[in-house]
């Protein structure tokens, strides 16, 4: 039991924004000691903003993990690359990521900038140092350090956990003193449908060829709870009946495997046995489509 009697009890919201793939659902995943956010090697996986929320004796940190922020192809990319943005709105202290075994290029310029013109505290987060030696981690320092001003700067390696506890105390040094917004048991702001539809997501992007990450959406049409197993039924939502037919592979055999290694990580989240069925559909440039976007999760409600 968290107690918040302490003075010193500290919280606040902190936004983690960087390219694609710079490991901030890694990060996340490990500080939050279990998996709510998906991963994959494919970049922009993280299509919406979600709240983590982190408790300790010390504070609680709501961390807004975030779409990368890149240059947008289509209607989904504008909402990634704003839900980035507003994450960086009226918060206590924001998180750069850089992925240390990239390339400096225009996307990290981009970014830089972007943080120029804030004045919410930011700490530069340099992920995968277990990549550099001494020598290529001084130099990479000298050089971020000599393109904007940090708070902080904290090379650490989210998939091996190096570092990441001086990371912590960093984050809670700059948070005000405050209450406990959410309950200390509550880890995501998202309902369960939305994180099982992201784990279902996940093995498809797992599982399938380059051309098909970027045009699946997932939602969860039915979820029945019976008294030894919860029902679920699945759709993934692609673009080209070509997609359909690699998702569903021969005799469905692709789909039974994505639905295998789904089920099971679902099982973990909700504690109970569960019968996943999952269909396939095709509807042709959902991407680019305002209702589609918003009836499979993207986007805003709007008045009509």
């Amino acid at each position: 039991m968290v107690s918040i009697t302490s003075k010193e009890f500290r919280s606040g919201f902190v936004s983690v924004i960087g390219r694609p793939n710079a490991g901030k659902s890694t990060l996340l995943n490990h500080l939050l000691g279990q998996k709510v956010l998906i991963m994959s090697d494919k970049p922009q996986t993280t299509r919406n903003r979600i709240q983590c929320i982190l408790t300790e004796e010390r504070g609680q940190i709501v961390f807004l993990d975030t779409p990368g922020i890149h240059k947008p192809k289509h209607k989904l990319g504008e909402y990634m690359v704003g839900a980035a943005k507003e994450s960086m709105r009226e918060v206590d202290a924001i998180l750069y990521m850089v992925d240390l075994s990239s390339e400096f290029g225009s996307g990290e310029e981009y970014i830089i900038e972007m943080l120029k013109h804030t004045k919410t505290p930011v700490v530069l987060v340099l992920n995968k140092v277990d990549l550099l030696d001494k020598e290529q981690l001084l130099q990479k320092i000298q050089q971020f350090s000599s393109l904007a001003e940090f708070k902080a700067i904290v090379p650490i390696s989210a998939k091996t956990g190096e570092n990441t506890d001086e990371l912590l105390k960093v984050i809670f040094d700059l948070l005000p003193k405050g209450p406990m917004y959410y309950p200390e048991d509550e880890v995501t702001d998202q309902p369960e449908r939305f994180i099982m539809a992201e784990l279902i997501r996940e093995k498809v992007l797992q599982l399938t060829r380059d051309e098909i990450p970027h045009s699946i959406a997932v939602v969860i049409e039915e979820v029945h709870e019976k008294k030894t197993l919860v029902k679920i039924r699945g759709l993934i939502i692609v673009e080209r009946e070509s997609q359909k037919g690699i998702i569903i592979g021969a005799k469905g055999k692709q789909l039974k495997e994505i639905g295998s290694l789904a089920r099971q990580d679902i099982e973990a989240l909700l504690g109970s046995p569960v019968f996943l069925e999952l269909w396939v559909k095709v509807k042709k440039d959902w991407r680019n489509r305002t209702d589609s976007l918003r009836n499979y999760g993207y986007g805003k409600e709007r008045d009509e």
